[in-house]
């Protein structure tokens, strides 16, 4: 797919990786929904950005906590720019969770987010994209992929949409691709320190931490593969190969 002229939405786009990857779809020439839920001035400022480089983006508010506002978010999206062409589901929710501290309410604050949301928000998308086809990205997270045993909730939740996607690719064929891309340390969780990140920098193969520009290109990249579905695409500099 051509991603000039046609519409996304990002969830989850006024900050981080979001933000990030919602620059550049509209780099790219797509028209912008920017989602968000408490970061409604990081979203005005993500729009101002597309909007000053002379990109179109609108910026749409849910709470995707509740199921039913997938719906209402994908309705408002293809109300205000006239389609939905391009759907990432970059929203979540990473909590150090360490084992005998984590209760019902984080476990399922992760999950409502990180994999209920996602599927929830392609269910709708994929009613305005049945006609003329579409691609869904969801980003994952290395995590899915691994074992970190301070991050459980997320970690699971973040393989249950690694699978998710599989599914969904299998469901929704052929007019609709559906993948993933699982980002390793492209940008530091808040709070970690140098000493952290200079552990990642050590153990990493490519011997150099990543960035989100980095997960703008596997977005990019997947948007124009058309014929790869199904996939899990690692951008991690080579982490999940360690021995």
């Amino acid at each position: 797919m051509d991603v000039r002229g046609r519409v996304a939405l990002v969830t989850g786009a006024g900050i981080r990786v979001g933000r990030a990857i919602a620059l550049g779809v509209a780099r790219a020439g797509a028209r912008v929904a920017v989602h968000y839920n408490e970061s409604a001035d990081e979203a005005r400022e993500t729009v101002e950005l597309i909007r000053g480089a002379g990109g179109a983006a609108e910026a749409v508010e849910a709470n995707l906590m509740v199921p039913e506002e997938a719906t209402r978010l994908v309705d408002r999206v293809a109300q205000k720019l006239g389609a939905l062409d391009l759907l990432v589901n970059s929203a979540g929710i990473m909590h150090r969770t360490p084992i005998g501290s984590v209760t019902p309410a984080q476990w399922d604050q992760i999950f409502a987010v990180n994999l209920r949301a996602p599927f929830f928000m392609a269910q709708a998308a994929a009613g305005r994209m049945a006609e003329r086809g579409g691609v869904i990205i969801n980003i994952a997270d290395l995590a899915g992929l691994e074992s970190w045993t301070g991050y459980v909730p997320h970690s699971v939740s973040k393989a249950g949409v690694i699978h998710l996607t599989r599914c969904l690719a299998h469901a929704l064929a052929p007019k609709i691709r559906v993948n993933a891309i699982a980002p390793g340390p492209v940008l530091l969780p808040d709070g970690w320190d140098r000493a952290a990140a200079d552990h990642l920098l050590a153990t990493t193969p490519l011997h150099r931490l990543g960035s989100p520009e980095d997960v703008v290109d596997a977005v990019l990249y997947l948007v124009a593969a058309d014929y790869v579905t199904g996939e899990t695409l690692v951008v991690d500099g080579g982490r999940h190969v360690r021995t």
